[in-house]
């Protein structure tokens, strides 16, 4: 896609083509139920926009973090992200940072004090976030063990084992992106472009 089509959009003085550009780029994969969720930083000013884009569809997001007119929102579907974190491997890595809940708001509630924690003080996001936004157990694991170093490759996330499939997933996601922007630039509204 052209830069000029990308500046165009995200600079759009209308908040909702604005944020509905913003969300069909960056969450394609999430709407074409690719990803069990997604995290995105928007303006803070777009964040009571969200009710209007996603009214009617079984899409919920949660605020993670505010700061310098930005915020961190995740975007998921609350049954699809529950079972995620039930899984058994899933389950046992985010119990291992102090998730004892089987309650996806309690989960939420500590996944947003962790993040809130690291970036106070200068660690990004935490590790396990990983484990919420879909990556492979072992891609998450290797990262925390390897301190983000020594992958095979890196796109959507850093791989550190299966390589071929992490190739297959980021074409998939790819393609899953195209199709959301191209769909938007026709007119397709979010609830129309996600499945």
């Amino acid at each position: 896609m052209p830069a000029e089509v990308l500046s165009y959009f995200l600079k759009n003085s209308d908040r909702r083509i604005r944020l509905g550009f913003q969300v069909a780029l960056q969450c394609a994969p999430f709407l074409k139920r690719l990803k069990v969720s997604c995290v995105i930083t928007l303006d803070s000013e777009l964040y009571g926009e969200l009710d209007a884009l996603f009214c009617g569809m079984n899409i919920s997001y949660h605020m993670l973090s505010e700061s310098d007119g930005k915020c961190l929102v995740l975007f998921y579907r609350p049954e699809e992200l529950e079972a995620h974190l039930r899984g058994p491997e899933i389950s046992s890595l985010i119990r291992e940072y102090g998730y004892c809940s089987r309650d996806l708001s309690k989960t939420l509630r500590r996944l947003t004090l962790r993040v809130r924690e690291c970036m106070k003080n200068g660690m990004g996001f935490p590790h396990e976030i990983g484990a919420f936004l879909g990556y492979p157990v072992n891609d998450v694991r290797g990262f925390i063990q390897n301190e983000g170093k020594g992958y095979l490759m890196t796109g959507y996330w850093k791989v550190y084992e299966n390589l071929a499939g992490a190739k297959m997933i980021f074409n998939k996601y790819d393609r899953a992106k195209d199709s959301a922007v191209n769909e938007f630039l026709t007119g397709k509204t979010i609830r129309e472009i996600a499945v």
